[in-house]
């Protein structure tokens, strides 16, 4: 039998400068907007043109406040309304975790649909090039909470060779579910993505690369769901499900109905 492998014990901040202290999480959402943000660039670029570098460029402040706002708001609503009611400050403390890709979600299509309706952008194909670089900032931040030793999986086979031990947790060997979900969620959506989105055929049918991404993640979340443990707060729901799970089924739905419309509607020019 290999030995059970013991989470490395990370320290949260990279770096301290002075009484400031950047960490592993806020760098994650910092390089992968970056990163998305120069990807997005050459996307919008291909034909169909679905909007010029520099509103890409004016996109990016608009897509970090809804990230960070609807990523709090949606953790607040979806997971602790009572902790955070009772103590209101607590909201602002975003330095102790707690963010919610599905809120997150939320803040950008809210983001979205206000920039391209004030700069008189055609929503869709925007949201397309948008969507298909989005799993780059999944990717990094499930790596960002494997770094701090949150989202721990659920127990595995001490036979497994990648199962680990989390000394803060306890001391059964556990899915390293964080990595999992990057994998999913990050590297092999992105990856799906990209290669339809290097497709004209796909790219003349505005709302296709929104709705995979939609369906692509939920599947992927669902999936991911079965190895992580659920917050201890919340638990399993009704008929062993969890809250993640449940969040992504309107997703789903949604996804695969704009995956269905972009098929049947005619293309629009290339």
């Amino acid at each position: 039998m290999l030995p059970v492998l013991i989470f490395p014990q990370f320290d949260p901040v990279l770096v301290h400068l002075g009484p400031f202290a950047i960490r592993w999480y806020a760098l994650a959402y910092i390089v992968s907007l970056v990163i998305g943000w120069r990807v997005m660039r050459r996307l919008a670029a291909w034909t169909p043109v679905a909007a010029t570098p520099l509103e890409v460029d004016d996109f990016l402040t608009w897509a970090t406040l809804g990230v960070v706002l609807g990523g709090r708001l949606g953790y607040v609503l979806f997971y602790q309304p009572g902790l955070y009611f009772t103590h209101p400050s607590a909201m602002l403390e975003l330095w102790h975790g707690g963010m919610s890709f599905h809120g997150g979600a939320l803040g950008v299509i809210i983001a979205l649909l206000l920039f391209t309706w004030r700069r008189r952008i055609p929503l869709l194909p925007f949201a397309d090039r948008l969507c298909t670089v989005v799993p780059i900032g999944l990717g990094f931040g499930r790596v960002a909470n494997f770094i701090n030793g949150e989202l721990w999986g659920r127990p595995a086979s001490p036979s497994l060779p990648w199962a680990m031990i989390f000394p803060d947790v306890d001391t059964i060997p556990r899915h390293p579910s964080e990595l999992y979900e990057a994998l999913l969620e990050g590297v092999l959506l992105f990856c799906i993505l990209l290669a339809l989105a290097t497709r004209a055929s796909v790219r003349t049918r505005p709302g296709f690369l929104s709705g995979a991404f939609l369906a692509g993640y939920a599947v992927a979340r669902m999936v991911g769901e079965l190895f992580r443990q659920p917050d201890a707060f919340l638990g399993f729901l009704p008929f062993g499900v969890t809250m993640g799970q449940v969040l992504s089924v309107p997703m789903l739905l949604v996804g695969l109905a704009l995956m269905l419309n972009a098929r049947l509607r005619t293309p629009v020019p290339a």
